[in-house]
């Protein structure tokens, strides 16, 4: 139940992860190598821009699991694809090949904001691409890739459109799961007890989620989430 490293055999999660590899590997390599650089050294893009797309504890109410028969907090989940109990799973992500829960949500919540971040950005990269920079001289024509420059950004730019909806849609029901307080699984199962658990305000759960209550914070991954301690009004519902 406590953090911890563990490799999942599944599958499906090598695929949907070899595909992110890929996706970041040909935007952080590709790209720069026959868009960025290029165009850098004719003098047609400041250096700005080649710098910015690479900055791109509760024993009470507890229950018994029927699957490995341990015991876990109140809102625990059990992962079939992982093998054990997770605190207030949300759900388990292909794309991470792990599972979303107390320890890692705001991890996840992360990630998803500074992706479609760095989506939009590498969607606009593409259309001033597309309108505003100008054709290499031709001593650089003879380069396969080269030649081939606008289907390849085309192909960057599908990616981007696909990833940019995609993550927009994930993130927002993320949100609203945060906002209501009830993880997908909950909902998915109707288990969530709306009726009898009082609702918190947004300020209290997403701080919960993120382990404090520096909304500046929220935003910084490079740092240790703490368990944020819960107030008495509400320490019975956990």
């Amino acid at each position: 139940m406590g953090l911890r490293i563990h490799f999942v055999v599944d599958p499906h999660g090598w695929c949907c992860m070899g595909l992110i590899v890929f996706v970041w590997l040909y935007n952080i390599v590709i790209i720069p190598k026959i868009v960025l650089f290029p165009h850098y050294e004719e003098g047609h893009i400041p250096g700005i821009l080649i710098i910015s797309k690479f900055l791109n504890p509760y024993f009470l109410f507890w229950e018994l699991c029927n699957k490995c028969n341990l015991m876990r907090p109140k809102r625990s989940h059990h992962c079939s694809r992982c093998g054990h109990c997770v605190r207030r799973m949300d759900h388990h992500c292909p794309w991470i090949n792990n599972c979303v829960g107390e320890d890692n949500h705001w991890l996840f919540l992360q990630l998803c904001f500074y992706t479609e971040l760095l989506t939009s950005y590498a969607l606009m990269f593409s259309f001033c691409h597309y309108y505003y920079f100008l054709p290499l001289k031709k001593r650089n024509l003879d380069l396969f890739l080269v030649r081939h420059e606008l289907a390849i950004m085309r192909l960057a730019a599908f990616m981007g459109i696909t990833m940019l909806v995609g993550i927009t849609g994930l993130f927002y029901t993320q949100l609203i799961g945060i906002i209501t307080d009830t993880t997908s699984i909950e909902k998915m199962s109707n288990c969530c007890e709306e009726i009898s658990r009082p609702r918190k305000p947004w300020q209290q759960t997403f701080s919960e989620v993120f382990g404090t209550r520096w909304k500046i914070l929220w935003f910084i991954p490079f740092r240790q989430r703490q368990p944020l301690r819960v107030p008495y009004h509400f320490a019975n519902h956990v």
